[in-house]
């Protein structure tokens, strides 16, 4: 909380302020103005050195959750998620301090970085959850996924650029989880209420079966890397 409420005052000194959890997706202020830029990829590039500390210079995070793969990922989802860290729309108290526009510029460099970051290839190989296709387990996370997730996030997890739905397909088992229990638990403030509303009769075994579901839905072969073992040229 004390944290908390550090960052908060320097947001304000910022200029910036946090917005209510019901302002979902109201497109005011740096979401807004980084939206209508046109980017740089180049200084995407520069800017996106700072975040590879943690991400990783081919954007795929960490297999075990801690990170999630940012590679592939819708542009006005990347300068969304951004913008919300910085008005402090969504708490994430790790990559704050790295998301200053002191650190990395303003909304002309969050407009870059995300153009960068949508344009990496994925991980062919995400970290995945235990049940296989053909298990008790896998089927039942594929029904839930029919019944409750299809309609924003697409038939096979590739979310949509223009809502702001985020492509789910191929990200970590392990962060899914947790993202998704914080989204339903009320932890995550910037999430969407629909959403919020849907997932809230869901068990524990519930959002595990249906994210081993999610995790391995392929996206499409042109927007994967080669091979697990390949390294983003632009951090030789």
């Amino acid at each position: 909380m004390k944290l908390f409420k550090i960052l908060a005052l320097a947001a304000v000194g910022l200029g910036l302020t946090a917005l209510p959890a019901s302002a979902w997706n109201e497109k005011v202020g740096e979401q807004d103005e980084a939206e209508h830029l046109a980017p740089n990829v180049e200084n995407g590039r520069d800017v996106y050195e700072v975040c590879s500390a943690c991400h990783l210079p081919e954007g795929w995070g960490q297999d075990d959750g801690t990170f999630p793969q940012l590679a592939g990922q819708h542009r006005s989802v990347l300068i969304k998620q951004l913008a919300d860290i910085r008005a402090l729309n969504r708490d994430n108290p790790t990559m704050y301090p790295f998301a200053l526009p002191s650190e990395i510029g303003g909304p002309q460099s969050i407009a870059d970085v995300a153009e960068y970051i949508a344009q990496l290839p994925m991980n062919p190989e995400p970290g995945l959850g235990p049940w296989e296709e053909g298990s008790a387990e896998y089927d039942h996370g594929k029904q839930l996924y029919v019944d409750n997730c299809v309609r924003c996030h697409g038939e096979n997890g590739e979310g949509s650029a223009e809502k702001y739905y985020p492509r789910i397909q191929g990200q970590h088992f392990k962060y899914l989880v947790r993202q998704f229990e914080w989204i339903r638990d009320g932890k995550r403030r910037n999430a969407n209420p629909d959403m919020v509303e849907q997932i809230q009769g869901f068990s524990n075994e519930d959002v595990e079966h249906v994210l081993n579901y999610v995790a391995r839905q392929k996206p499409p072969q042109e927007m994967l890397a080669p091979s697990a073992d390949w390294l983003n040229p632009d951090f030789d």
